[in-house]
């Protein structure tokens, strides 16, 4: 397996587990209400399930889906980053969003320059 399928499958196995967290994780329903945006905790997960979805089915389809997936992922972890940022969390409580946006933004990097164009 080269490295970027490593990357791929990390990313949709971290965001299946972080989706369905959404829905059922107690720490995560107090967190959506820390950042002070609890009514979207269920459409952030149902995003987050699309998106590793989306890298898994592209994995087998389409190196278009991989980079819609992918940037999908990147911009709800880039977002998810933000709000931490305003809510004045430090950069260690911020780090998984910014790894996980950074993460996508690379995958998707890749495929776009080696598949893609």
């Amino acid at each position: 397996m080269d490295l970027l399928s490593a990357l791929i499958w990390f990313s949709a196995i971290s965001f299946i587990f972080f989706g369905f967290n959404c829905f059922y994780s107690k720490f995560i329903i107090s967190e959506f209400q820390r950042y002070g945006l609890p009514k979207y905790r269920i459409l952030t997960g149902w995003l987050q399930l699309i998106g590793a979805f989306g890298l898994i089915t592209g994995f087998y389809l389409s190196y278009e889906l991989i980079l819609l997936a992918a940037l999908g992922l990147f911009l709800l972890m880039l977002s998810g980053f933000i709000v931490r940022l305003k809510i004045k969390d430090n950069f260690i409580k911020s780090s998984p969003s910014f790894f996980f946006a950074m993460l996508n933004l690379i995958i998707a990097l890749k495929v776009l320059t080696t598949y893609i164009i």
